[in-house]
This record gives C-alpha cells, sequence and structure tokens, in this order.
C-alpha cells in the first residue's frame, strides 16, 4: 500500500521529463527561434556567405586542441564520453573548431577564401539560469583564409546589422579590443605572469592554477576576488608590436567610418585559447537578460587554427556568434510574424 508521499514520489519517477538544462520548443517559441535564423541568412548571405553543417559529436582531440586545456570551458563544461570503441568523444560546445576542422577534412584548405555560416545545437555543462542552458542554438559565421583586417570591419559590420535588423528591447552596446599577434601574446603573458605572481595569495584556487600555466585565463575569470586583483594587472595594449597596431588602427577606422559605435575595452580577452588581433562583443542592456547575461553576439580573429589541428597550411580566419535564447528572450512577440490560418474553400457544382 503505497502513501499519498510514495504515491507521488513513484509518479514523478515514471514520468519522463527533460533532462536539466535543455527545453522543449514549442508554438510561438519554435517561431521565434526560427525568425531569428532567418533574419541572421537573410543578412549574412548578402555578405557572401554560404551554409555549412558539422556533425554535433567531434573526436574529444578537436577541441582539447584548440579551445585550451586550461579553459573553462574545456576544464569543467564539456559533454564528453568514452565510446564503446574507446575514442573520447565530445558533443560540440562551439562550432568554430568543427568549421575548421571540417575545412582540414574535406581538403577545402586549397579553395580559399571560405566564407561559411552556420546555426544549430550546441553542449555545455553549466549552471542553468535565464539565457544560459546546457543545450543551446548558436548561429555564427566564419571567414577563413582572409588575413587582411578589411575582413575584421565586415564581419563585425555584419554582425552589428543583423542584431539592429531583429528590433529588441535594450541599447546595444558593442565593446571592442585586440590581443595582438602571438608575439605580443607571448610577452602580454610573461608581464601578466609576473603581476600575479605578486598577488598569487589573492587569487581564487582556480586562477593560482591558471597562473602556472596560461595567466591569460585568469583576466576572463568570473571570480570576485580574481576580478580586484585584475583591475591593475597591465594591458595588452603595452605589448603591441607595430604589426599589431596597424591592424588594429585599420579596424578602428573602418567602424568610425561606417558610423558603428563601439568602445575600447583593453580587458576584454575572450574565453578560448585560440583568438588573436580582433576581439569584440555586443551586449545589450536590458533587463530581461541582466548584467551577467548581456552579452549577446561574440566574436574575434583566429589565425593559425587550422595549423593547431594539423591542417597543412596555417591559415588566417574569423568569425564570430550569437546565442538564439537570448535574443529570443529580447524580442516581443509581436515582431513575430503571425501564422496565417488556411481558408478552407468549398468548390460547389453547379
Amino acid at each position: 500500500q503505497l502513501t499519498g508521499q510514495s504515491t507521488l514520489q513513484y509518479t514523478m519517477q515514471q514520468t519522463p521529463r527533460a533532462v536539466r538544462g535543455m527545453v522543449d520548443r514549442i508554438g510561438l517559441a519554435s517561431r521565434k527561434h526560427q525568425h531569428i535564423i532567418d533574419k541572421a541568412r537573410k543578412v549574412v548571405e548578402a555578405f557572401g556567405f554560404e551554409p555549412i553543417q558539422t556533425p554535433i559529436l567531434e573526436y574529444s582531440s578537436v577541441f582539447e586542441r584548440t579551445l585550451g586545456k586550461d579553459s573553462d570551458v574545456v576544464g569543467k563544461e564539456l559533454y564528453k564520453f568514452l565510446d564503446s570503441s574507446e575514442q573520447w568523444m565530445t558533443m560540440r560546445p562551439e562550432a568554430t573548431a568543427s568549421v575548421a576542422r571540417a575545412l582540414i577534412t574535406n581538403n577545402l584548405e586549397q579553395n580559399l577564401p571560405q566564407k561559411l555560416y552556420y546555426f544549430g545545437p550546441m553542449f555545455r555543462h553549466e549552471r542553468p539560469q535565464k539565457g544560459r542552458l546546457r543545450q543551446f542554438e548558436q548561429f555564427g559565421v566564419e571567414a577563413v583564409g582572409i588575413g587582411h583586417p578589411a575582413i575584421d570591419v565586415e564581419c563585425i559590420k555584419m554582425g552589428w546589422q543583423f542584431l539592429n535588423s531583429l528590433n529588441t528591447t535594450g541599447e546595444l552596446q558593442l565593446q571592442l579590443n585586440t590581443l595582438g599577434d602571438s608575439k605580443s601574446r607571448l610577452a602580454y603573458r610573461s608581464a601578466l605572469r609576473d603581476y600575479f605572481e605578486k598577488h598569487r595569495n589573492y587569487l581564487s584556487e582556480d586562477s593560482q592554477r591558471r597562473l602556472d600555466t596560461n595567466p591569460l585565463r585568469i583576466m576572463d575569470s568570473k571570480d570576485k576576488a580574481d576580478i580586484e586583483v585584475s583591475q591593475l594587472a597591465p594591458t595588452y595594449a603595452e605589448f603591441l608590436s607595430p604589426e599589431s597596431h596597424r591592424h588594429f588602427d585599420f579596424v578602428r577606422h573602418g567602424l568610425e567610418a561606417l558610423d558603428i559605435p563601439f568602445t575600447l575595452n583593453s580587458r576584454l580577452v575572450r574565453g578560448l585559447d585560440y583568438y588573436q588581433h580582433t576581439v569584440w562583443e555586443v551586449a545589450c542592456a536590458s533587463d530581461r537578460l541582466g548584467r551577467s547575461q548581456a552579452t549577446v553576439l561574440a566574436g574575434g580573429r583566429y589565425d593559425g587554427l587550422t595549423g593547431a589541428l594539423g591542417g597543412i597550411r596555417s591559415l588566417p580566419g574569423i568569425g564570430w556568434a550569437t546565442g538564439i535564447e537570448r535574443l529570443a528572450l529580447l524580442l516581443d512577440n509581436s515582431e513575430i510574424p503571425q501564422r496565417q490560418p488556411p481558408i478552407p474553400v468549398l468548390a460547389v457544382p453547379e
């Protein structure tokens, strides 16, 4: 004989439910997502970008070799498992590394440039909250094989144009920085290591570990103590090579010529190891997202990513991605085209 409480527990055990951090989208919610994707496709196709689809499952090495083993994504957030053939597999947490792998696999390194866009589900084992799910949809673009900073300007313009086409609630704010070339990055890492070593005892446990492996990751920490220590850390601008300065000057002047407003943020480093030169984020000041989830689009340059994956050429590349769930929160339902119900027509013989 089951008691009332045990009956409830038994019923809950038998009733199927969605996995935590993963949601069903039905009716209007599904149409809202499709509306955002359709808007994005219309904009990027006008710039000559073509679609690409990559598998959800990749060998784990694709992400571990590119995102950085000390990044939060690889260290804490991967959905990773050993399959029956004893190969480590990962459900993709982002698509840039997958696209780079696809270019190598399909011998597209000789057919450049490649201007590609994608959309689909990504997976990260994070704490679910508003605008942040464990299965989430992204739309993104990748331009591979173009080293000139004009493509940086084009990509930023394209993302800005797309976001402004949505008529979202809240003001959009573009933040811009440069991480410089590989030489600039090495010089900056050395300076950061020296600075944080003097303040080691004030850093979080994670950041103390990263200090010995990749001190740049400390600048991306969300820990309050780390953020406070980072306020007086050296900035990238102090270590940029002349070539890096010229590249970034071109980008800034290009955006100014297009009347695209931006602010410089010397603390913006992005959370993945493959970035260099131009990086940017677009945030939306809206109560619907909250301050911690305000970023709606982010991107950067990743020269050399194909080389890190074992490609025959180390190619320049740049891209951005946007989270569909966050954009959906910023869209009023009235912005979504209404589905017209079919009108039955009855043919009556004379």
